[in-house]
C-alpha cells in the first residue's frame, strides 16, 4: 500500500487538509466495513454458514492482507523487527483492544461449537511461535532467526487450517446460538435488519460487496492512518509516541472498524470470528509470508533495547491470550461473554502501548 500511496504525498500539506483527508478516510472507513460486513453476513444466510465462521475465514484473510503486506516490505528491507512487532503487536491489538471493546460495547455470543475449535488452534498457532522464538534464542543466542524453514511449516499450516475450517463449517450446527435479550437491550425490528440477507440478493453481488467494501477499508485505513502520523509531526508529536500508536493500530484499522461495523449492523458473531481469525492468520501467514521472503532475526542489533520483542511483545501477547483462553472457557458454558471482560483486555493493553512508549523513548 505504501507504493500506491506513498507518505511523501501527505509531506507537504497544510494541517486544515490533512484534517479534511482524515476526515473523509473515517467516512469511507465506515462505508467500506458496512459493505463489507452485509456482503460477509449475507453470504453466511445464502450458504447456511455461521457468521462466525465466515469472520473467521474470508473477513479475516481480507483484514489482515494490510499486516501481510507491512511485514513482508519489513522483510526484504530488513526490518525483522518491524516485521515480527508488527504481527504480535496486531495480536494484542486484536483481542486487548478490539475484542475488549466489542465486550463493553455488547453482549458477545460464545459460540462453544466454534471456539472450541477455532479458539484452540488460535492458542495453538500462539504458542508455537513464542515456543520456536525462545527456542531459537535458546540454542543461537543473539543470533537466533526465524529461517525460510520457519515460514514454509506456517505457510503449510495456513493451507491446512484453511481447510479444516472449511470442513468445520460444514460441520457446525444449523444456526447460531440463541442470546436471551437483557434489560437493556430490545429484539431487532425489521427495519434493522441487514438488507444484504435477503434472499432475493444474488451470491455475486454479496461477493462484489465484500470485496470492494474490504478494498475501500483497506485504502483508507493506510490514507488515515499516514495523514493523521504526518499531522502529528507537523504538530510536535514524538515519533515514539506516533509510532507506538498510530502505525501500531493502524495495520489493525481494518479488524477494528469491520468488528464495530458488526455490532452496529447487529452481527456480533462476525467481530469474534474476525479477532480470532486474524490472529491465527497474524502467525500462519503474516509471519510466514515474511519468514519465506527473508529470514527474520530475533535480536535487533541496530536497537538500544534489542530483545524487547522476546521480554515485552512476547510475554505480553501470552499473557492477553491466556485470559482471552479463560474467558472463552467461562463463557461457552452459559453461551455469551460478560461485558466486563473488556476492562482487564484494555487496561492490558493500555499497559503494553505504555510499556512500549517508556522503554521506546529510553532507547
Amino acid at each position: 500500500m505504501e507504493h500506491l500511496i506513498p507518505a511523501e504525498w501527505f509531506f507537504g500539506l497544510a494541517w486544515y487538509w490533512l484534517l479534511l483527508i482524515t476526515a473523509g478516510s473515517v467516512v469511507a472507513l465506515s462505508l467500506g466495513a458496512d459493505w463489507l460486513v452485509g456482503g460477509a453476513a449475507g453470504l453466511a444466510y445464502r450458504f447456511g454458514l455461521p457468521k462466525v465462521i465466515v469472520g473467521a475465514t474470508i473477513v479475516s484473510l481480507g483484514t489482515t492482507s494490510p499486516e501481510a503486506a507491512v511485514s513482508v516490505m519489513a522483510a526484504w528491507n530488513g526490518d525483522a523487527g518491524l516485521a515480527l512487532g508488527n504481527a504480535v503487536g496486531s495480536i494484542i491489538a486484536d483481542t486487548g483492544l478490539i475484542f475488549g471493546l466489542g465486550c463493553l460495547m455488547t453482549q458477545l455470543p460464545a459460540d462453544a461449537f466454534v471456539l472450541k475449535r477455532q479458539g484452540l488452534v488460535k492458542m495453538a498457532t500462539v504458542g508455537l511461535l513464542a515456543l520456536i522464538c525462545y527456542a531459537c534464542f535458546a540454542v543461537m543466542g543473539n543470533q537466533a532467526e526465524l529461517g525460510r524453514w520457519f515460514g514454509v511449516l506456517m505457510l503449510v499450516l495456513l493451507v491446512g487450517y484453511m481447510a479444516v475450517s472449511v470442513r468445520w463449517a460444514k460441520e457446525h450446527p444449523q444456526g447460531e446460538p440463541f442470546i436471551a435479550p437483557q434489560a437493556d437491550q430490545t429484539p431487532e425490528s425489521p427495519k434493522d435488519k441487514d438488507d444484504s440477507c435477503e434472499p432475493q440478493t444474488v451470491p455475486v453481488v454479496l461477493i462484489l460487496k465484500l470485496l470492494v467494501g474490504l478494498s475501500v477499508v483497506i485504502v483508507a485505513s493506510h490514507v488515515m492512518v499516514t495523514s493523521v502520523s504526518v499531522l502529528a509531526g507537523q504538530w510536535g508529536v514524538p515519533q515514539v509516541v506516533i509510532a507506538g500508536t498510530l502505525v501500531a493500530v493502524g495495520t489493525s484499522m481494518p479488524e477494528l472498524v469491520v468488528g464495530m461495523a458488526a455490532i452496529m449492523k447487529g452481527h456480533k458473531e462476525i467481530l469474534l470470528g474476525n479477532v480470532i481469525g486474524a490472529d491465527i492468520l497474524n502467525v500462519l501467514f503474516v509471519t510466514g509470508a515474511a519468514a519465506v521472503a527473508k529470514p527474520l532475526p530475533l535480536i535487533d542489533a541496530t536497537s538500544s533495547t534489542p530483545a524487547i520483542f522476546l521480554w515485552l511483545h512476547l510475554p505480553v501477547m501470552l499473557v492477553v491470550l491466556g485470559l482471552f483462553w479463560g474467558f472463552i472457557t467461562v463463557s461457552i458454558r452459559r453461551g455469551h461473554f460478560v461485558r466486563w471482560y473488556g476492562v482487564p483486555m484494555l487496561l492490558l493493553y493500555a499497559g503494553y502501548v505504555a510499556a512500549g512508549f517508556v522503554f521506546g523513548t529510553a532507547g
